[in-house]
């Protein structure tokens, strides 16, 4: 199996100063043998929007593939969305991955409020929304789903590819797993537990059909460091992104941390699991000392996850 390894770009306020630089930052990550980089969406804070931002990225690289971890449909009328995809999709010439979700109890509700969007039946509305884009993009003119329904809809734009982009769904629950491999191409899960892993994994696949149809994605939240200190610069990230501490996030999230032999050892655990495409998030401050853990990955991590595919 040759396994899949991406990044997420620091797309927050607090990790930049010039947005640009995350454009070369992407960059780079392609040059280092990388095979995907990705933006988050939330609209607790300021970041460079993450459609936006692929949609800058889809001529600055040429090989990577360009996703969203995860893209928070409701925010977004859809059938704009559909033909904001479309058109990243087209621009990327077919690189385009959506890892998509329906937010968490408490931090997302005040996001749906002010986007105007009931958080009841969120479930519905992002599988109805899904189901919608594979429309538009297939050239139907009428939907009618559970949550959604339109009677005359325009003609939109097409997707580069026939069916549209890989659509993935980002969660974990036990109505997510079937969902997952019932409806949607890809599952992007962060079990703390590779355990946990394997046993959401052969959930999703018994609800697939075919059974291996659907991609199977971790996103692990990743830093490499000899520094004995390194949960204190775990608990100072936490703190800074979701206002909690380490101790609380690592019993909900995959955290991975320490010296590269261990990161790469815990993460080969999750391969052995079935993950196949590794969606890394570095827990570091600033750009400058992100990049500098994209080029330990390059250097250490990724010859061991995936011998055919040294770095670039």
């Amino acid at each position: 199996m040759d396994t899949k390894l991406g990044i997420l770009l620091p797309t927050d306020r607090a990790r930049w100063d010039d947005a640009r630089q995350l454009v070369d930052f992407a960059v780079r990550a392609e040059r280092l043998g990388f095979d995907s980089v990705w933006a988050n969406d939330t609209l607790l804070g300021p970041r460079i929007e993450p459609l936006a931002m692929l949609a800058a990225l889809s001529s600055a690289t040429e090989r990577v593939t360009l996703g969203t971890a995860a893209l928070l449909p409701a925010f977004r009328r859809p059938v704009l969305a559909a033909q904001t995809l479309a058109s990243i999709d087209h621009l990327s010439a077919g690189r385009l991955i959506v890892a998509a979700g329906a937010g968490f109890p408490g931090r997302s509700e005040i996001e749906y409020a002010v986007s105007g969007v009931p958080w009841e039946r969120r479930f519905g509305r992002l599988d109805d929304t899904v189901a919608l884009w594979r429309a538009l993009w297939s050239g139907e003119r009428a939907f009618q789903g559970k949550v959604l329904h339109f009677d005359d809809l325009p003609e939109s734009t097409p997707s580069y590819r026939p069916g549209g982009p890989p659509i993935w769904l980002a969660g974990a629950s036990p109505s997510a797993l079937e969902r997952a491999g019932r409806l949607y191409d890809g599952w992007l899960p962060y079990p703390p537990d590779p355990a946990d892993y394997r046993a959401g994994l052969a959930t999703v696949r018994a609800a697939s059909r075919p059974e291996h149809a659907v991609t199977p994605a971790l996103f692990v939240t990743v830093l490499i460091s000899d520094d004995a200190g390194v949960e204190r610069q775990l608990d100072s990230y936490c703190r800074s992104t979701y206002g909690l501490p380490y101790e609380t996030v690592r019993t909900i999230q995959a955290i991975v941390a320490g010296p590269a032999e261990h990161v790469a050892a815990t993460l080969a655990r999750y391969l052995e699991a079935g993950a196949e495409h590794l969606v890394c998030r570095i827990a570091a401050p600033s750009l400058d000392a992100q990049l500098d853990q994209v080029e330990r990955i390059a250097a250490t991590v990724r010859p061991v996850l995936s011998p055919s595919r040294l770095s670039r």
